[in-house]
């Protein structure tokens, strides 16, 4: 399980160094923010010194017009002191948010980690004599010398029918998902020598359980004990031609996936049955089930071939998790959000006259729209979210605008940050982004001309 990490080098708030660190910049800042304004200072005492006596209309037109590029200054300066809070305090919100996703991730990937409860398919083992040739040294001389030797061969079942019932439990400790299964084989042997020969039966114990109950060997419904603790392998002689039927049961507990492993060895008349009694369940390694039913709560997987298969992958059962996507759609938008503001507020500064506390309103506005978006969206559908706060935006673009511009600014508004916003959370980003252009792009050629022709005599 992965740990949860931050944006790389994106400054987050909450973090103490970063706290220091930005409160350093703060006082650099402010020590050549007061040498500015006592420099502006200056200069407005050295021209009200100057022009103590009535002032001539050119003197009156001079300070028109520097009032207007003071004004705009401030402006200005409002404008970068917002984009630059806003910023830090985007960055921070997409640093939070991009943790909650790992963690909800990792916490939903915690609960199905771990290993396999793994069956595996019984062997049915016997020696033969085979010959070989050694070669010795007799008097120096090389010599080849014909010996024999036992080798282990192997016998697939003839016919395997096998049954498993999964139910899920939740480990109060660790939070994880539990697996408890009750396994019921049935498992035939068929001598396909032309001699009576010799079989072991061996049906080794599941793998990756942490219980193992009721453990049960049975031959032609007759129970068998193991010869060493641990060791289930039970001999049994047979005739050319003749049957027998082992029966393997248990009941185990373990990690949240269970299969059955083959080995890649030949099956064949090969039945399992899962039934997963609980919702969520799919089947496991990629071998598609030949049949799939529903009982209830649960599904029943059934893998069944009457001729001979053989699968590398074993047979199984997972518990299917939530998917997550479009994941870090909220992160990117956070940090894009100080330039996204910084259109809409070019837009209406080009629409309609904002005075200083509308640009300050605005701004508000804004960020606490996307602070709502960014918490509420842990918890419904991030466009649902944005759905229902847009029309606070269009509600402050209506009363912004003068009353010759109220559309204007409403259209500025829906162009340059309603769109733009939704655009990250729908699947069209490119496509919704290129219409929020180009409506803006209208708007501002409709405001152009509107002027023109005012301005233009007859």
């Amino acid at each position: 399980m992965f740990l949860a990490q931050g944006i790389p080098a994106i400054p987050d708030l909450t973090q103490p160094q970063t706290l220091l660190q930005f409160g350093q910049h703060v006082l650099q800042f402010s020590q050549w923010f007061l040498v500015f304004l006592a420099g502006v200072g200056l200069v407005l005492a050295a021209m009200n010194f100057s022009y103590r006596n009535p002032r001539p209309a050119q003197l009156e037109t001079d300070l028109t017009n520097y009032g207007q590029i003071w004004n705009g200054v401030r402006h200005g300066l409002l404008v970068v002191v917002i984009l630059v809070i806003g910023f830090f305090l985007c960055s921070t919100l997409a640093n939070r948010y991009h943790h909650w996703e790992r963690d909800k991730i990792s916490r939903v990937a915690g609960s199905v980690a771990g290993e396999r409860v793994e069956h595996l398919a019984p062997l049915v083992r016997y020696s033969v004599e085979e010959p070989f040739t050694t070669i010795t040294y007799i008097d120096g001389k090389p010599t080849e010398v014909e010996k024999r030797r036992q080798v282990d061969r192997f016998l697939a079942p003839s016919s395997t029918e096998a049954e498993t019932t999964i139910t899920l439990a939740t480990d109060p400790a660790t939070s994880r998902i539990i697996y408890q299964s009750n396994f019921k084989g049935t498992f035939q042997v068929t001598n396909s020598l032309d001699v009576t020969q010799d079989f072991v039966f061996e049906t080794p114990l599941p793998v990756g359980y942490t219980l193992l109950q009721d453990y049960r060997v049975e031959r032609q419904g007759k129970r068998l004990e193991p010869e060493n603790q641990g060791e289930y392998r039970f001999p049994v002689k047979l005739v050319p031609g003749e049957t027998t039927r082992f029966q393997v049961s248990y009941k185990a507990q373990g990690a949240p996936r269970w299969v059955y492993n083959a080995n890649g060895r030949s099956l064949a008349k090969f039945r399992l049955t899962v039934l997963a009694d609980f919702p969520n369940a799919d089947f496991a390694s990629g071998i598609l089930p030949t049949e799939t039913q529903t009982e209830g709560q649960g599904t029943r997987f059934t893998w069944a071939f009457e001729e001979n298969v053989s699968g590398q992958n074993p047979f199984g059962v997972f518990t299917a998790t939530q998917r997550f996507q479009n994941t870090g759609i909220l992160p990117r938008l956070l940090l894009l959000a100080p330039g996204i503001l910084l259109w809409w507020l070019l837009l209406l500064y080009l629409t309609t006259p904002l005075r200083l506390q509308d640009v300050a309103i605005a701004a508000a506005v804004f960020f606490a729209c996307l602070l709502a978006l960014t918490y509420a969206s842990r918890i419904m559908d991030a466009k649902l979210v944005w759905g229902a706060l847009l029309w606070v935006l269009l509600a402050f673009g209506w009363g912004v605008g003068t009353q010759n511009h109220k559309l204007g600014s409403v259209a500025a508004t829906l162009c340059g940050a309603v769109l733009p916003v939704m655009a990250f959370l729908v699947p069209y980003t490119g496509l919704t982004l290129g219409a929020a252009g180009l409506l803006s792009a209208g708007l501002l050629l409709k405001r152009y001309y509107t002027e023109s022709s005012r301005l233009t005599p007859v």
